[in-house]
């Protein structure tokens, strides 16, 4: 199978690179039936993320899929106006079963920059889905990619390597559902209004969490982070007013000064009768000082406190990871045979239809033969005969060529193929001789030299 898988991710290529090279959505289709008709692909997929553009593609019988991975990464480079040799540098790939595994690996979220991140999962069906729409998916990926998504599927269900948090964002608010029972009843408010403060809305939202404010120097940003969420936006000196009502406490900001003081957190604390706070400050320098931490029913973590988490999280992972490379690993192979297992049925067939093209031209010569008035046991005898012979002739000539050339490999095979068994063959032939078949005493009485 020349199957070709290449590109770039987060360990090849720099951000800005990444950034030169990736696909919008709207452009995907028309790309990718530029790159199947300039390079004369069989079939082609591309996956394009903010950490990773990768091409899969099927190469043409005959045509070498190293080679032909160096023409994708000089149209790659000649789509987004990049010189060949820069996106050389940090481009990769893979051919053949090492593509595939690659591919799974990909699916699976053991390549992404937090391990076992589930959304690429979704994002490679996403991508194939736009291919086969494009109609650059035929019989291989039409086979090849539902069996990825299958193999990926199991490791998600066989391995915890999407259990533990690996992310500081995904921390946060794991360790808000450890203190508070239920997060559906608790108010967040949220400083800052980056990626980070971004990602930990997302995952507050989809632990239950539904009352957010989010507090932003700016208040336009903070308004536009809020839409996406439903959320409420606040510029920082409206936090006073607001901080007695929240119950979990996160910031981000890119301050040099403290934005929470101890002072103020007192005075939220007597509003709140002493409800307790979790405080997740993520900042470096620090948003919240640190004499907070000293306040009673105050929970403050800081993003070293975090890492800690994170860092265990992540060797437990890795422990998975090990466990789903065995599972790829088996499924690439059961893929493997039974693709093989497929080419071995084609051929078959068509075996066996030369040899009932042959049946065929034997006894339309047999039946000719009899309707001129020629004896029926001599006819049948040449219809055996010449049978025999034609389907034999092939395997003969093969197996002679096979012989002068020194192939005892290819013998040996051949022994198999045919079910012979060495010296039994042998011995069986004398019994075969010895029993004269009715046909054979027919012809005998009838005084017909036996062939």
């Amino acid at each position: 199978m020349n199957l070709i898988a290449l590109g770039i991710n987060h360990n090849s290529a720099t951000v800005e690179v990444r950034e030169r090279v990736a696909f919008a959505p709207e452009q995907v289709g028309d790309a990718l039936g530029d790159l199947c008709a300039a390079l004369e692909l069989e079939e082609a997929v591309i996956l394009s993320t903010c950490n990773r553009t990768e091409l899969y593609a099927m190469v043409p019988a005959g045509d070498c899929p190293v080679m032909k991975a160096g023409a994708v990464v000089d149209w790659l480079a000649g789509y987004h106006h990049l010189q060949p040799e820069d996106l050389r540098e940090a481009a990769y790939h893979h051919v053949a079963e090492r593509a595939l595994q690659h591919l799974v690996q990909v699916a699976a979220g053991l390549d992404s920059m937090v391990l076992g991140e589930p959304q690429i999962f979704g994002q490679l069906k996403s991508a194939y889905a736009v291919a086969s729409e494009a109609g650059t998916v035929g019989g291989e990926f039409g086979r090849l990619f539902p069996r990825v998504f299958s193999i990926a599927k199991k490791v998600r269900t066989d391995t915890a390597i999407g259990e533990n948090p690996v992310s500081v964002a995904y921390a946060a608010v794991d360790l808000a559902g450890h203190i508070f029972a239920d997060l559906s009843d608790c108010n967040a408010l949220l400083i800052g209004a980056g990626e980070t403060i971004e990602l930990v809305t997302r995952h507050l939202i989809e632990a239950g969490v539904n009352n957010i404010i989010i507090a932003n120097r700016t208040l336009d940003r903070a308004r536009e982070l809020a839409r996406k969420f439903g959320a409420e936006a606040i510029l920082l000196s409206d936090i006073p007013a607001q901080l007695p009502k929240a119950d979990i406490v996160i910031s981000s900001t890119a301050s040099q000064l403290p934005i929470l003081g101890k002072g103020a957190v007192e005075g939220a604390i007597r509003a709140r009768k002493h409800r307790p706070v979790l405080m997740v400050d993520i900042a470096v320098p620090r948003d919240i000082e640190p004499q907070v931490g000293d306040l009673r029913d105050i929970y403050l973590y800081t993003v070293d406190d975090l890492r800690q988490i994170v860092d265990e999280n992540l060797r437990n992972r890795q422990d998975e990871a090990r466990k789903a490379d065995g599972i790829i690993m088996e499924g690439v192979r059961a893929f493997y045979e039974e693709r093989r297992s497929l080419a071995a049925v084609d051929l078959v067939k068509e075996f066996r239809k030369a040899a009932e093209q042959t049946r065929q031209q034997e006894l339309d010569r047999a039946l000719a033969a009899l309707e001129r008035g020629d004896d029926a046991q001599a006819v049948l005898a040449q219809l055996a005969r010449g049978l025999t012979n034609k389907l034999i002739h092939a395997p003969t000539a093969g197996l002679k060529r096979a012989s002068a050339e020194g192939r005892e490999d290819v013998l040996a095979h051949a022994r198999k193929l045919l079910g012979l068994r060495g010296d039994e063959v042998l011995e069986e032939a004398p019994r075969q001789a010895a029993s004269v078949t009715p046909i054979g005493k027919a012809a005998e009485s009838r005084g017909l030299k036996r062939q």
